[in-house]
């Protein structure tokens, strides 16, 4: 048992660690290299996300931010040129359309008389100057916020004299041009939702204007400054407030359009069309999985989904999102994000914000 103890045990502990340390300079230093090794080769392949096209309902309502705001005062101008001659209604009165608020004392000089004396000699006669009085109303209804002309004052056609500030209010906010292409005819009204304040409403007398090229906020030209005309391509959406409804100016609202709705039609998701108002593109997979450009005929849109009147049949595969559109990032579970926060979902068709 010494023996084993004194030579047998502390050999056989040196081989062990004398192969340890053989294997791993082995391993550090002449690694073998692996069989077979070659050029990485990819064992997948890249699918376009695809769609189908599919019975459903398109509500078409475009949704604004918009302001609630006072109706712009109305001018008070003079209608005659002269003298102010006596003021009726005083600053910060409250008037109807139509209240007599001044007159002006205008004067006409007569043309002069020519006549012959009893002596025969020619004369000349100035008569004495017409007088007569030009009444001024008020324009509108509401509170008399400006009246700048006093007794004796001179004053031209036309002048601005004074403003009436109405009781109302209006809903505005800015219309995109990919907004407007959805509304395929003028609306007259909209609903609209203040946070904070009185019950959904509807405003009345909706209209749709944009800034023609060279107009100012004025409205007296000018244009940008850099010969373009240029307004940025937005319409500004403003209706009524009902005189029942109270506001304030300032308020923030939210302004929807109700612009036709269609139940029952075929339906694609927007990112599946090159084009969106009226006519457009998508491309169709073929059984062999090539794709074909087809043209279509396009209706509604609620700004994710867009009908499709024709150039489709129910069932077809198209490709989700165009050739010419931005790559998709695939965000996992069949669902792709489209660069602009939209979420698309093949599987569904379903697009979230």
């Amino acid at each position: 048992m010494g023996v084993w103890r004194k030579w047998v045990f502390p050999i056989l502990r040196l081989v062990v660690f004398a192969a340890i340390a053989v294997a791993l300079v082995k391993v550090a230093f002449f690694a073998d290299p692996a069989a077979g090794d070659g050029p990485a080769v990819p064992t997948g392949s890249i699918t376009d996300p695809q769609v189908t096209a599919v019975i459903g309902t398109i509500v078409n309502d475009v949704t604004l931010d918009g302001t609630v705001s006072a109706d712009a005062a109305v001018p008070v101008r003079s209608t005659g040129a002269g003298t102010v001659d006596e003021i009726f209604i005083q600053q910060g009165a409250t008037v109807a359309a139509g209240d007599k608020i001044y007159d002006i004392k205008v004067e006409t000089v007569q043309d002069p008389v020519e006549s012959t004396d009893a002596m025969g000699n020619p004369t000349v006669t100035q008569p004495k100057p017409v007088i007569t009085y030009a009444k001024v109303f008020a324009p509108a209804a509401g509170v008399l916020s400006s009246l700048t002309v006093l007794h004796g004052q001179a004053v031209n056609i036309g002048d601005t004299t004074g403003q009436v500030a109405p009781p109302t209010f209006s809903v505005s906010g800015s219309l995109s041009p990919q907004q407007q292409y959805r509304l395929l005819d003028q609306p007259t009204e909209a609903s609209v939702t203040i946070a904070g304040g009185p019950a959904p409403f509807t405003c009345t007398g909706l209209s749709i204007t944009s800034p023609l090229a060279g107009q100012t906020d004025s409205g007296t030209g000018g244009g940008t400054g850099d010969g373009s005309g240029s307004t940025g391509g937005s319409a500004t959406v403003r209706c009524a407030v009902p005189g029942d409804v109270k506001v304030f100016s300032g308020l923030t609202a939210t302004i929807t359009i109700p612009a036709g709705s269609a139940e029952n039609v075929l339906t694609i998701p927007t990112t599946a069309v090159d084009g969106g108002a009226q006519t457009g593109v998508v491309y169709a997979v073929l059984e062999d999985g090539s794709t074909e450009q087809r043209d279509v005929t396009l209706g509604l849109t609620d700004g994710t989904m867009v009908q499709v009147v024709s150039g489709l049949d129910e069932g077809q595969a198209i490709l989700q999102f165009t050739p010419n559109a931005n790559a998709p990032i695939d965000v996992g579970g069949g669902c792709f994000d489209d660069g602009s926060g939209n979420i698309t979902c093949s599987d569904t068709g379903v697009i979230a914000k």
